[in-house]
C-alpha cells in the first residue's frame, strides 16, 4: 500500500515541484492543497501518512494549521513536516510546542524530497 502525502503550499509552483519530485521517485499517492483550510479538510477525509506544510501562507499559516490538526481527534496524530524559506526563531522554541516531525528548507531538491521525508520520519524504502 503506497504512502499518502499531502503537500500544502500557497505557491502553485512549489506544490507542483514537490508533487512531481515525489511521483518520479516513489509510488506514494500525492495530494496537494493551496492553503490551511483546504489542508484540514483533505487531512480529515484522506488521513495522509504525512503532511508537508508551508509555514508562511495567507489566511491560515502553517503553525495555525498544525494547531488545528492537533486539536482534531481525526488528525491529531498525522506527522507534519514544515516547509520554510527561513528559520522561525534562533532556538526553535516556536516549533517545540507544535509537535512537528521536522523542518525542511525551501528551496529543496525535488528529487531528494522523498529521501528527506523518509529520513525525518524513520521510514524505510
Amino acid at each position: 500500500m503506497p504512502r499518502k502525502v499531502l503537500i500544502v503550499d500557497d505557491q502553485a509552483d512549489i506544490r507542483d515541484i514537490a508533487r512531481v519530485g515525489l511521483e518520479l521517485t516513489t509510488d506514494w499517492e500525492v495530494q496537494v492543497a493551496a492553503g490551511g483550510e483546504e489542508a484540514l479538510e483533505i487531512a480529515g477525509r484522506e488521513r495522509p501518512d504525512v503532511i508537508l506544510l508551508d509555514v508562511m501562507m495567507p489566511h491560515m499559516d502553517g503553525p495555525t494549521a498544525v494547531r488545528a490538526l492537533r486539536a482534531n481527534p481525526a488528525t491529531f496524530d498525522i506527522p507534519v513536516i514544515l516547509l520554510t524559506a527561513r528559520m522561525l526563531s534562533e532556538d526553535g522554541s516556536d516549533l517545540a510546542e507544535l509537535a512537528i516531525s521536522g523542518l525542511l528548507s525551501k528551496p529543496f531538491d525535488p528529487m531528494a524530497l522523498a529521501e528527506s521525508v523518509s529520513s525525518l520520519l524513520g521510514w524505510t524504502a
